[in-house]
């Protein structure tokens, strides 16, 4: 089983043939509502690619609450520890354009109040065979996270984004970090993804940097240094191909696979994900990624 601890937020999202420029109003094509939000991508996407998975976060009282809450179900995850508070559930303002690109304004909303763990919070986080996290809920509750995983001997998966200091005490925790290559040069000051990979392995045991069209970077302590070529296709939205590929990436961990064949894996399904449109409508099955490979 896999624990997820992060953001559900409803996505919010506008097709245009252009994203506008500041004080620039243009016309779009679609409007769509979309469960989504980092932790609630990745618990999707791991449990669509073929595991257990447990969410823990928080959505509010509304209506995208409840819908947030089902669609989690519906996956395939676990939401008893999704907690239900007073306000209103988290919102991305997403504006898409007819190039897969992508920006995105998130409004933290109920994510806003998970600010700790609860006993059972820890509970299920020390049954799992990896914790993921990421940076969209406060930091002292994704610290608390990271802490409880290591104190259990569970892997933590982290995903820095929105990218933002790192303080020690996480990354203390941390066993594999998977920035992009845009976060990975915030934190290091280094835009090569290289160099980046090796100031990171000062911090963490091993790195994982997404580098889009370009693939994936893997390098740990150890020695070991893959790269792993993106797979061609047509890409129509890229809003959560990085949180498919952390979740893909994540159960073949957890099933003991190499690293090599962690990252195959994972690029298959990131690369499904972007020829879809919305975030968690667009993650692969278990059974579509194989084939896929196949």
């Amino acid at each position: 089983m896999i624990s997820v601890f992060g953001s559900a937020n409803m996505d919010l999202v506008a097709y245009v043939s252009q994203a506008p420029k500041r004080g620039e109003t243009v016309t779009g094509r679609e409007f769509r509502t979309v469960p989504g939000g980092k932790g609630a991508n990745q618990a999707i996407a791991a449990a669509r690619a073929g595991t257990p998975v447990s969410f823990l976060g928080a959505v509010g009282d509304d209506g995208f609450g409840t819908e947030m809450r089902a669609t989690l179900a519906e996956a395939g995850v676990d939401v008893e520890r999704l907690r239900r508070v007073p306000g209103p559930s988290g919102i991305a303002h997403i504006v898409v354009d007819d190039a897969g690109g992508n920006s995105i304004i998130v409004v933290p909303g109920a994510n806003g109040t998970v600010t700790g763990l609860t006993d059972e919070d820890r509970a299920v986080i020390a049954a799992s065979q990896a914790l993921l996290l990421q940076l969209e809920l406060p930091m002292e509750a994704v610290v608390a996270a990271a802490r409880a995983g290591r104190a259990a001997d569970v892997p933590v998966i982290l995903t820095p984004a929105p990218a933002q200091p790192l303080p020690d005490e996480l990354l203390d925790a941390v066993t594999v970090l998977v920035p992009n290559e845009h976060e990975a040069a915030a934190i290091t000051g280094v835009t090569d993804p290289d160099a980046a990979a090796d100031a990171l392995l000062k911090r963490v045991p091993e790195v994982l940097i997404t580098l889009g069209s370009e693939g994936a970077l893997y390098a740990s302590r150890s020695g070991e240094r893959l790269r792993e070529p993106a797979v061609r296709v047509k890409a129509v939205d890229t809003t959560a191909a990085g949180d498919t590929f952390v979740g893909a990436f994540a159960v073949a961990r957890a099933q003991g696979r190499a690293p090599a064949e962690c990252l195959r894996f994972a690029s298959a399904a990131a690369a499904l994900s972007v020829q879809r449109e919305g975030a968690s409508t667009s993650m692969p099955t278990r059974a579509e990624i194989e084939d896929f490979l196949a």
